[in-house]
């Protein structure tokens, strides 16, 4: 199996489950990878037989841009995207950081990390 992965990935964003955090909006970290079996050889250097982490990129830029309350639901709509433009990929993983959320301290990010396998791969 392949991994290809994007870290650190920064957005600025609208998510929030407060009013205030939709209007002002917020920093944003995301790091997904995806593993996957090759359709062809990697010797042939060739695009089709691998993930373009290009248009990974382009599946969260989009979702970042559709606002959400929670994260996780952000994060599960990432994945929900990237299966269905993708459907031979094996397992996902997203981390969403929220950089600098509301507290009342000082606070470097809250995260969530949702990870999908797909059924019957044996992971």
């Amino acid at each position: 199996m392949i991994t290809v992965a994007l870290q650190g990935a920064e957005f600025f964003a609208r998510h929030g489950f407060y009013p205030a955090e939709q209007v002002l909006g917020g920093k944003f970290m995301v790091d997904a990878s995806v593993g996957f079996i090759p359709v062809g050889e990697l010797n042939e250097d060739n695009l089709a037989n691998t993930v373009n982490y290009e248009q990974l990129y382009a599946i969260i830029e989009l979702q970042m841009q559709q606002p959400k309350k929670l994260i996780e639901t952000l994060a599960q709509a990432i994945i929900d995207e990237i299966k269905a433009q993708h459907p031979d990929i094996e397992t996902i993983t997203v981390v969403i950081k929220k950089l600098n959320p509301p507290m009342k301290g000082k606070v470097a990010y809250s995260s969530v990390s949702i990870t999908y396998n797909k059924p019957g791969n044996g992971i």
